[in-house]
């Protein structure tokens, strides 16, 4: 197995409003550990550069990537310790652990809801990976996601607007992430939200034992500490780990319920969650019409990114 790095790299897998940011502000805490927000970048880099990367052109396109803007990572660090026809995963793996570096951490992590729609390219990018998987009960992530304020998130032909859409994505992307579990076997760990924040040092320990870390109290006293001042879809890290901030059973209207059930019900009952309804006919139409959208979403980003119009389209910023 090649080894990443920066690696083994902890990659927190989770479904949108799940509660993966509140994991990776906890986990970014570790002094051995580093975990940025999104960085999106990981699919994009992938499709440009294919298997190998040349290392001029590599460092090209990272001038182009706003993440890596405003993470201030040092390119000519990168540069230096890429040669021709690396792979691109231990590319990519490079730009992550001089990130870490600069930040006096010898490990690295990712939180990127959206690679619940890349996971084996995850796997075939970093073949060390360790996962974390975080679910929480589809209805709570839904009644959230539902709830945030234009513009939050960019908005494409893909984006969820009703509970039954909300529905078909955490379904797909909860199955999938499971599929990858069976996979990876022992690199795999899979925690619950609702668990998370009725025991937070339980779960931080589990983490931190698949990680080979030591578990560090630091970790979960992040309440204060993180500035939330530009996001105000993250304010509940503000406080401490708090259960019932979402409760589809008050928030949800009897008909949300209903359709995001028939869409996904047997899988929740499969992770123990109650339900009302089971999944049906209309349920699985709906699931496959997302996954023939998911589909052509996922070929059409492809096609962009390996068209001279995508470097039209993301200048250089430095």
């Amino acid at each position: 197995m090649t080894a990443t790095p920066g690696g083994p790299p902890l990659l927190i897998l989770g479904v949108r409003r799940s509660g993966t940011t509140l994991l990776r502000v906890m986990l970014d805490r570790h002094s051995q550990l580093a975990v940025p927000d999104e960085s999106y970048f990981v699919p994009q880099l992938a499709d440009r550069h294919l298997r190998r990367v040349d290392p001029d052109e590599f460092v090209d396109d990272l001038r182009r990537v706003n993440t890596l803007a405003e993470w201030d990572v040092p390119l000519e660090q990168v540069r230096a310790r890429l040669s021709p026809g690396m792979p691109v995963g231990a590319a990519i793996g490079t730009v992550y652990a001089v990130y870490a570096e600069q930040r006096g951490k010898r490990r690295w992590g990712d939180k990127t809801p959206m690679y619940m729609q890349n996971l084996r390219l995850l796997e075939r990018l970093f073949p060390d990976a360790l996962f974390v998987h975080l679910i929480r009960d589809g209805r709570d992530a839904a009644t959230s996601f539902l709830s945030m304020p234009r513009g939050i998130v960019t908005e494409t032909w893909m984006h969820p607007s009703t509970p039954a859409d909300f529905a078909c994505q955490w379904r797909t992307e909860v199955a999938a992430a499971r599929r990858l579990g069976r996979r990876v076997g022992e690199r795999y760990l899979e925690v619950r939200y609702e668990e998370l924040v009725a025991d937070v040092e339980a779960v931080l320990r589990r983490i931190c034992g698949l990680a080979g870390l030591e578990y560090e109290p630091a970790m979960a006293d992040y309440a204060g500490n993180v500035d939330v001042s530009a996001k105000p879809h993250q304010q509940s890290l503000e406080q401490p780990p708090t259960k019932g901030l979402r409760d589809w059973r008050r928030q949800m209207a009897p008909g949300d319920v209903a359709a995001f059930e028939q869409v996904a019900g047997d899988l929740l009952r499969d992770l123990g969650y109650e339900t009302s309804h089971d999944a049906d006919a209309a349920g699985r139409l709906r699931r496959a019409t997302y996954a023939g959208r998911a589909l052509a979403w996922r070929g059409a980003s492809f096609a962009l990114r390996r068209s001279p119009l995508w470097r039209r389209r993301h200048p250089t910023l430095r």
